[in-house]
């Protein structure tokens, strides 16, 4: 029914990590930076705090960061950035492919416009050259906001939906690159409804085999923003659709990732790392657990063991609800209980919580 999809390597050069997307490669996960870089300059301290916070998105399992780059200052700061990681960054341009031509100078490793709004076909063809001699990628992105006029027309006139009018956008894009035979291109077509994302992903993978990157754009704050993405991307990957994937939300790239992470987890599309569980707290409550949670999760997300950690806030949901759990931490009246495996093996107060739960972790 749906085309396999290429290969598209990105990255791989100037010390940046090669990764493989489409095909049977592993679905990738991406975000997007929250914040403006005009600032980051050369060994300055905005870029020591930019490359930690990168580190940090690697660590949670991050693959790939796209940057927004609006200006000429943006464009030089990441370059920068790329120049001091090994993690592969996209440029995001629109209207002015100057830009591109000036991230290209960097090891920017992809490069994200949308060939309808970078203006001629000369500027587009300026930028696959200057791709195809650095080996960088491109990718193309098309969202309801930005339809041809024609086919707008045809959707507010009831003669085409949205869904059908996006992979229509996407294909007339591509034929761009096509024509120029630059096969190193990944598509996404992205809507707030989740109807429409899945649609226009499932009509477009019938006739192409571009990898897509699959994501509802402006998809709202953390709970319903993930809600959406979990229905879009179930449905989608459940199909063998979708190489690489970016929740959006109005909240952190952390929070992006780790949702992402745990999609691809329950989909079986990503294996290993820390399982964490919690429960969701009741009267019954002995420990803190939203706290002890919001303090531990990037560190767990970050370990790189398979294991099972549960953090329970009483006895009832402790060593019996979470007894499959390699290490686990609930509460007890007025004292804190570890186990493993469902055995208790420490009872402590719980100022020194924090303290001895490490000490466990490290033993597994």
């Amino acid at each position: 029914m749906f085309k396999q999809s290429r290969t598209v390597k990105i990255g791989g050069f100037n010390g940046i990590r090669s990764i493989l997307i489409g095909s049977d490669n592993p679905v990738t996960i991406q975000t997007m930076w929250k914040e403006s870089i005009t600032d980051v300059l050369p060994e300055s301290d905005r870029l020591i705090s930019v490359l930690k916070q990168i580190n940090t998105l690697k660590a949670l399992g991050c693959d790939i960061i796209r940057f927004a780059v609006p200006d000429l200052e943006s464009a030089h700061a990441l370059c920068t950035i790329a120049s001091n990681t090994d993690v592969p960054l996209v440029a995001d341009i629109h209207f002015d492919y100057r830009l591109a031509l000036e991230c290209l100078k960097g090891p920017v490793s992809v490069i994200r416009i949308n060939p309808g709004n970078i203006g001629s076909r000369e500027r587009v063809e300026a930028v696959v050259s200057a791709c195809r001699e650095k080996g960088a990628a491109i990718r193309i992105g098309v969202n309801t906001g930005s339809l041809p006029k024609d086919l707008s027309t045809l959707v507010e006139e009831n003669k085409m939906d949205r869904a059908q009018a996006l992979a229509e956008t996407a294909l007339r894009e591509v034929s761009v690159f096509d024509d120029l035979n630059f096969k190193d291109v990944v598509v996404s077509m992205k809507a707030s409804s989740v109807r429409e994302t899945i649609e226009a992903n499932e009509a477009f993978a019938k006739v192409s085999d571009i990898p897509l990157h699959i994501g509802v754009t402006e998809a709202g704050p953390l709970i319903s923003g993930i809600v959406k993405s979990s229905i879009a991307f179930t449905t989608l990957l459940n199909e063998g659709l979708g190489s690489t994937i970016r929740v959006s939300l109005s909240s952190s790239p952390e929070n992006e990732v780790i949702a992402a992470r745990e999609i691809l987890h329950e989909c079986g599309k990503r294996s290993g790392g820390v399982t964490l569980v919690s429960c969701p707290r009741c009267g019954r409550l002995g420990f803190d657990v939203h706290s002890f949670v919001d303090r531990w999760q990037e560190r767990l997300y970050s370990l790189k063991k398979d294991v099972t950690i549960a953090v329970m806030g009483c006895v009832v949901n402790g060593p019996g609800e979470g007894k499959h759990a390699d290490l686990g931490i609930a509460g007890g009246g007025d004292k804190v209980i570890l186990f493993k495996k469902g055995k208790i093996i420490r009872t402590i107060s719980p100022e020194d919580a924090d303290k001895v739960f490490e000490e466990e972790l490290k033993t597994l």
